[in-house]
């Protein structure tokens, strides 16, 4: 499946370690990563589905329109030209969403995964009723396979 991981631009060492370890998970169990192809969260993600042992494809939906933008672990970028009106796609293109810290972005993405229906596992996020909050990148994404199958 895809997975859309959202979170913070700027983190600090804590959330970078969880966010890498999400997409370290991610490409454990062959899913996809999608993500705003930026920094913070969204490279630390991508770094970590790109060097796991088996890689797997990470798409950042850039919120310019330049695709050089992407951060360097992102294997498909996608300008948009749509600023942060991008963070739509970004919930849409996921099939399910692990929410991680965040600011107002984060919470935007968020709603917009809630009104697209897509599970969403929150660690360490904002406290909202959509969000099944889990404390590890493992429980995050059992929950998301098993919401996904259902």
């Amino acid at each position: 499946m895809r997975v859309s991981v959202i979170g913070g631009s700027s983190i600090d060492e804590r959330d970078e370690a969880t966010a890498e370890a999400v997409g370290r998970e991610l490409a454990d169990r062959g899913h996809v990563v999608v993500c705003g192809g930026l920094g913070g969260t969204m490279e630390a993600v991508c770094r970590g589905a790109r060097t796991a042992s088996d890689p797997v494809e990470t798409i950042g939906i850039l919120p310019g329109d330049r695709r050089r933008a992407a951060n360097p672990f992102v294997t498909i970028p996608i300008a948009t030209g749509l600023g942060h009106a991008r963070n739509a796609l970004v919930a849409m293109n996921g099939d399910a969403v692990v929410a991680l810290a965040g600011g107002a972005g984060t919470l935007s993405e968020i709603g917009m995964a809630a009104i697209y229906e897509r599970p969403i596992a929150g660690i360490g996020t904002h406290d909202v009723g959509w969000i099944e909050e889990t404390a590890t990148p493992t429980a995050a994404i059992d929950h998301l396979e098993r919401a996904v199958e259902t």
